[in-house]
């Protein structure tokens, strides 16, 4: 099972004392964070039964977006 994107970067912060010192301040809104995360992780998967979970296993094709003019209508 792949690390999850969340959890690397949670990580990451506690490698650095700077980054310690902020995730103890923040430690319960960081939980929260991740819990909601999760969550919508799951409900997304609900909507979408067919679709893989993680976006790297498809890669999409770009397509050309329309330009803003600038000018207002």
């Amino acid at each position: 099972m792949p690390i999850p994107k969340l959890a690397t970067l949670i990580g990451g912060l506690l490698l650095s004392k700077g980054g310690r010192r902020m995730a103890g301040r923040h430690a319960g809104k960081l939980a929260l964070a991740t819990l909601a995360f999760q969550l919508w992780e799951q409900r997304q998967a609900a909507k979408h039964p067919g679709r893989p979970q993680s976006s790297t296993a498809q890669p999409r094709t770009a397509h050309p977006r329309q330009r803003w003019s600038g000018r207002r209508v």
